[in-house]
């Protein structure tokens, strides 16, 4: 198959995608564009939202769409390591251990209200995240491929959530804060509300959009292929460099986070049916990509500074090659 017809595919496959999950879901575009860039460039995707705004109903409905093997872990004050990643069974008859897997060991993983879980529950998903393994008892297992993770969070003044430490939320590639629906889109929920419009069962297809995992890998290594010239690459370095400076900034974008909107910026190109990269795919994913990355200086977020608006100011200043 050409480039060029797996790149078709690529963006039949997300309008298809996002025909099926409009039909459940009202808005939310920029999301489900994020869901499948996340998906094409091998990474994971944290969003943060108030309980209720369908975080959980989305990743759902998506992973029904995605073949594989799909693994679901909800987060609560209680979860230990061992329910994230499994745990050693010793059989007395046979004096012989066996490992009995966790959730984590699956092609598409949700962890639902990640922040609920304690920080030494938290770190054992630091792992999988960047090295796509596990640990236990001294010996490393891979996870299956594809390996993708998608996380939800609810805002830290929340009552019973834990901050992501920093190391945790560098290694997932975007992030998406939810806000509230305008009031005609909500008023559309109702309208579904009224039957069972929002019941997922109701939404039965014949087949996911990609029933077989090797079809996702090919997907990876078409967005992998994808052009990004010198040019697009020393645009993501000033912008980069431009975080690590910013007066009101303590902490900047790592080497992780640069990749990170370089390879999102390219999954973005493949879903419009590109294969280069340009200026516009940059500006669209970098404040995804930089807002759970950014940390401010203590006088300047008691001063009401917004890292919402350092990003904007960044990309209005730092010049396109």
């Amino acid at each position: 198959m050409t480039d060029a017809q797996n790149l078709n595919n690529i963006h039949t496959f997300h309008e298809q995608l996002k025909e099926r999950l409009h039909q459940c879901i009202i808005g939310y575009d920029d999301l489900m564009d994020l869901l499948t860039i996340a998906f094409l460039s091998d990474g994971a995707l944290l969003m943060e939202g108030v309980p209720g705004t369908a975080k959980t109903t989305l990743c759902k409905f998506f992973a029904q769409n995605i073949g594989g093997k799909f693994g679901r872990l909800q987060g609560a004050v209680d979860i230990l390591p061992m329910d994230v990643i499994g745990v050693q069974k010793y059989h007395q008859d046979k004096n012989t251990f066996t490992f009995s897997e966790g959730p984590v060991f699956s092609n598409l993983f949700l962890v639902d209200e990640i922040n609920r879980m304690t920080p030494k529950a938290q770190g054992a998903l630091l792992e999988a995240l960047a090295e796509r393994q596990v640990t236990i008892d001294n010996k490393t297992i891979h996870l299956p491929e594809p390996f993708i993770v998608i996380a939800t969070q609810n805002p830290y003044e929340m009552e019973g959530t834990f901050n992501l430490i920093e190391s945790q939320k560098d290694r997932f590639t975007l992030s998406y804060r939810i806000k509230h629906l305008d009031v005609e889109d909500e008023v559309s929920v109702l309208r579904k509300g009224m039957g069972s419009g929002l019941d997922l069962n109701t939404y039965i297809f014949d087949a996911p959009l990609i029933s077989d995992p090797t079809e996702i890998l090919k997907m990876q290594e078409t967005v992998r292929s994808i052009y990004a010239s010198d040019d697009i690459l020393s645009y993501i370095g000033d912008l980069v460099e431009a975080t690590r400076h910013h007066n009101d900034v303590r902490l900047g974008i790592s080497t992780r986070g640069s990749l990170a909107l370089l390879r999102s910026a390219m999954a973005c190109a493949a879903i419009y049916g590109r294969d280069y990269v340009i200026p516009d795919d940059v500006k669209y994913i970098a404040p995804f990509a930089f807002a759970h990355r950014i940390i401010l200086k203590r006088e300047s977020a008691l001063g009401g500074v917004s890292i919402e608006k350092i990003i904007a100011e960044i990309l209005g200043t730092v010049p396109v090659r």
